[in-house]
Order: C-alpha cells, then structure tokens, then sequence
C-alpha cells in the first residue's frame, strides 16, 4: 500500500490503485470493514469539524484511509444533499491544503517521506505543471517567493469571493502570465482538490442493497444535517438563558478545562448561532483565538450562522446532554431553546453590554 495513496486518496494514482485491487466496495460495507466506519468518520468530521482528518490516526491503517474515500463518496451521494457534498469537498480541501503544505515547506534535508508530495508532482495532479514558471529571485530575496502562473490555470481557480486582490486588473499580467505568490499558488491548489472532490457528486446507481447495508450510518449523518437546519436571527447574548448543556460547555471552557471534539464543535456552533463575532467569542468562552477563529470561519458563511449546533438529543449522544430541568419539553434544540426564553424573560441584558457599558455593545 503506497502511503501516499492515503495521505491524497483524491489522486489519479490513488484512484487508479483501488481500481486495480479489485476491492469490492459492497463487501466491504456488507462485512463491516474498517473503512466503512473510517468512511462515516470522514463525513461526520467534514461535517461538524471541518476537517476529515481521522480523531485518532493510530486506530486507522493506510488501507482503512485510502478504501475510505470511495465509502465517503458513496456516504455523501446517499444523502443527496447540496449542503452535504460542499462541506464534505471543502473538508477535503482544507485538510489537502494543511497535508501538501507540510510537505512543500518541509526541509529539504529531511529524510525522504513516500507519503509526502513535492510540488512538481502536484501540478502534474492538475495538469498545472506547464503553467508555473518560477521567478529567478532579486538580490536578498528568497528562491521561489514568486511565480509566473497561466492566466488561463489562474482564472479556472480564482473565486471572485476571494476579494480585488485577486481580480486581474489588479495583478501583474505579462504575457499571458500572473505574478503570483507562492502562498496563493497553494490556495489556487486548494481549490482545485475541492473542484476535484465535487466533481460528480452526489453520484446516482448505489445499488439499493448497499444503501440498505448502509442505513445506520446514513442515519446517523442525516441526524447531523438535519440539526443544522435551524437558523439564528437572535441579536441578544445573555448566558444566564443559555439551555442547562450549553452552560455546562461554557463553564468548562471558562474553567481552562479541555472540550472534546463534538464539545468545542456544540459550544462553538452555539456561539455563531448567536452571531458573535469570533473575538467576541473569545471573550465570552476563554477558548483559544486562533482556534474560534478557524472554527468561525468554517461554521459561518456571508449571512451569518450557517451550521448551528446539534440539537439537544444530538447533544445527549453525545453524552453531553442529560435533559437537566427537563429542558427539551421547552424546545428541542439549543437555539430553539434561548430564544423561547429570551423571549419570555422580563429583563434581559445583554453580556457585552453588561461587560463593558461604556464600549458600546463591545466586550472589555
């Protein structure tokens, strides 16, 4: 099994090797191989994490993360959600981009690793290898700083949303080439892995005996989806009607102590659901910047709150949730839960008023 194969299970080569294995992917589910379950893994952490990488790498073998990527495929087709497929792809390429970052920084000198990628290899992955031309470096500059990119291979990945640094009237464009930086070369290859994850998907033809195999673990993710569909349009923060599991979350992290994965990912997913900003968020939790901030920008989108938290029985699961006061019979999920009481409370101050009167709404 060649390491590589795993680490980038979307590349030809990787593809191309199951193919030639012979694996047959119905029994493997109808015989409960481990990929299958790395496979629920690898959506549910797309889903709720924003990465697919596994909770614990040593529980899984190079075969278990290669032979699940098809299984995530086949997962994520069954669900035949739109919102499914984006998360899943963009999971796929945020953890490429953090892996093929790795190895493109790493230190030449370091021993040689088959699982890692350099980056010739790469842009031939994206027939991109003829289009990237490396500027030779001004004196005190470092090697490889800048680059010459195809307008055309620029134009295929660059997403308007990105902003007008990224327009090509303002970039440098000399024949038929943009200057371009090496960190943007390795954001225009993130985007090509999403592009390549998506294609195809969701896919029709899962033979109905192996999405009969399947129904635990497709039950199991539209659980998940279906928790995100509530929406947030609440404007007042006061944590003294934050649901009883929430509070505990809350607590714990104020206290320093260390939240699980699917803790983090509810009190997280709560906050945004209240539309906090991520400093705000910050401030009101305790919990590391650099984390909520990546968090944040994974569970929000341009409107705001995109992914709420699980609902209270998601959360009970969970072993998060044990129903305290017998707060489902109010609502039955979190948000639902807090604006019920908001809106039944007498007085109600908001905790960044509360916290710094004078600053205008803005936590001290």
């Amino acid at each position: 099994m060649n390491p590589r194969h795993a680490r980038y299970p979307f590349f030809a080569a990787a593809r191309e090797a199951v193919r030639e294995s012979g694996v047959d992917l119905a029994a493997l589910v109808a015989e409960g191989d481990p990929a299958v379950e790395r496979g629920r893994e690898r959506i549910e952490r797309a889903l709720t994490e924003g990465t697919v990488d596994p909770a614990d790498p040593r529980e899984w073998s190079d075969r278990d993360n290669l032979l699940s990527y098809p299984v995530a495929r086949i997962l994520v087709s069954l669900l035949d959600s739109h919102a499914a497929v984006e998360k899943y792809a963009e999971a796929e390429a945020r953890t490429a981009y953090r892996r093929f970052t790795e190895d493109l920084e790493r230190d030449p000198d370091a021993r040689p690793d088959p699982a890692r990628v350099d980056r010739d290899d790469l842009l031939r992955e994206f027939d991109l290898d003829g289009a990237v031309r490396v500027e030779d470096p001004k004196p005190g500059q470092p090697a490889g700083k800048w680059l010459w990119l195809g307008v055309g291979a620029y134009l295929s990945y660059v997403d308007p949303k990105w902003g007008d640094d990224w327009r090509l009237v303002n970039r440098e464009l000399v024949a038929g080439e943009v200057r371009t930086e090496r960190e943007e070369l390795y954001r225009l290859l993130r985007e090509a892995v999403g592009d390549r994850v998506a294609e195809g998907l969701p896919f029709e033809g899962v033979s109905d005996d192996l999405a009969d195999e399947l129904e635990a673990e497709i039950g199991d993710l539209r659980d998940l989806l279906a928790d995100r569909s509530v929406r947030s349009d609440i404007e007042v923060v006061d944590p003294d009607y934050f649901p009883p599991c929430i509070a505990r979350l809350l607590e714990r992290a104020r206290a320093g102590e260390e939240l699980d994965p699917h803790g983090r990912f509810s009190l997280l997913a709560f906050l945004a659901g209240l539309n906090l900003e991520a400093d705000e968020a910050v401030a009101l939790s305790g919990l590391d910047p650099e984390l909520v901030a990546d968090r944040f920008g994974y569970l929000r989108d341009e409107s705001g709150a995109q992914y709420p938290p699980p609902s209270c029985r998601t959360l009970g699961e969970y072993g998060l949730c044990d129903n305290a006061r017998n707060h489902r019979s109010v609502a039955p999920h979190p948000l639902e839960y807090y604006s019920r009481k908001i809106r039944e409370a007498d007085d109600v101050t908001d905790w960044r008023d509360r916290e710094n009167p004078d600053a205008d709404g803005a936590p001290a």
